[in-house]
């Protein structure tokens, strides 16, 4: 936990979406945790107590791949690279982070959650490109590999004040005002025609 908590907090090497979406991707195809730190804390986000480095504030921590299903079933083939490709690249129906990021950043951005293709998707639309290019300005990662990610994974999000990171997070208080942002958003789409 030590070195996790070294590569992520101490010294992290922060790498740009510009950086992480060229070729060659400097990210790893191994499994590990991420760390998302921020140049410009979206509106409404509490940051006292969370972990700062430089000009970058630590909101949010995620894990790639998430744990084996227990029935059995097929392990994620998933790694911190593609994960974290899609985050910076993919919409919001595929990222909690980028639906988080478009909920918190909607009337910033004059952007909107809504119904797509067959109706049971939803992401900002258009308005993706727009989420992308705040990402691109304020967004920056840093890693540390680890084969069984899942297992540090509660004990830094307990550890750690993360006002996004909602799974394992109940303790936040940022919890229910986050989960009501998101909440309102997918009733607001849901009434919405598809695009």
């Amino acid at each position: 936990m030590d070195i996790i908590k070294q590569q992520l907090l101490n010294r992290p090497i922060l790498k740009s979406r510009q950086e992480v979406l060229q070729s060659p991707c400097p990210i790893p195809k191994a499994p590990g945790i991420y760390a998302w730190y921020f140049k410009e804390v979206p509106p409404g986000v509490p940051t006292e107590g969370c972990h700062c480095y430089n000009e970058y504030t630590l909101l949010y921590i995620g894990i790639s791949p998430k744990a084996p299903p227990v029935n059995g079933g097929k392990p994620s083939s998933q790694t911190i690279r593609s994960r974290l490709r899609y985050h910076y690249n993919g919409n919001a129906e595929g990222s909690t982070l980028r639906l988080t990021l478009g909920c918190l950043l909607s009337d910033n951005l004059n952007i909107q959650l809504r119904r797509v293709g067959s109706g049971k998707r939803l992401t900002f639309g258009r308005g993706e490109e727009a989420l992308s290019d705040w990402m691109n300005q304020n967004a920056f990662i840093t890693w540390s590999e680890y084969p069984t990610p899942w297992e540090p994974e509660e004990e830094l999000i307990k550890s750690l004040y993360l006002p996004l990171n909602l799974d394992q997070n109940q303790h936040h208080p940022f919890y229910r005002g986050l989960k009501e942002i998101r909440r309102q958003a997918k009733a607001e789409a849901k009434s919405l025609p598809i695009i």
